[in-house]
């Protein structure tokens, strides 16, 4: 089951997330949050204004749409940047990887694994 913001103030922080020329990615982004549910049941989901914030005891990931795509955002400390998991570089100072979604094809057992791999570590 897809983990749901807890209130009206939330749902409206990602109803603005995914409006106007972002409305396409809602449906991406709602396959990202199911993904990240299967993961356990201490998963918290906090929207902010421009992304949202995945937290276990602490953030260990963030969803972030942008132009055609969500970026995802993850806290994976001693991994190696690859071509796909890329260094966060300047893109969020929270996060150490961060991974360019543009369809759901990408949300494979590769990303799946990274998830759950910053997810245990968080």
């Amino acid at each position: 089951m897809a983990l749901e913001p807890s209130n009206d103030a939330e749902v409206d922080l990602v109803a603005a997330q995914y409006a106007g020329a972002k409305a396409t990615l809602k449906p991406l982004y709602d396959v990202l949050a199911a993904t990240i549910a299967d993961l356990g049941n201490d998963i918290e989901l906090s929207p902010k204004k421009a992304y949202v914030s995945v937290r276990r005891t602490k953030q260990f990931a963030i969803l972030q749409p942008a132009a055609g795509r969500i970026d995802v955002g993850l806290v994976l400390k001693s991994t190696e940047p690859t071509e796909r998991l890329e260094a966060a570089g300047s893109f969020n100072a929270m996060v150490t990887h961060r991974i360019r979604v543009t369809s759901v094809e990408f949300i494979d057992d590769e990303l799946k694994s990274w998830l759950r791999d910053a997810y245990t570590q968080a």
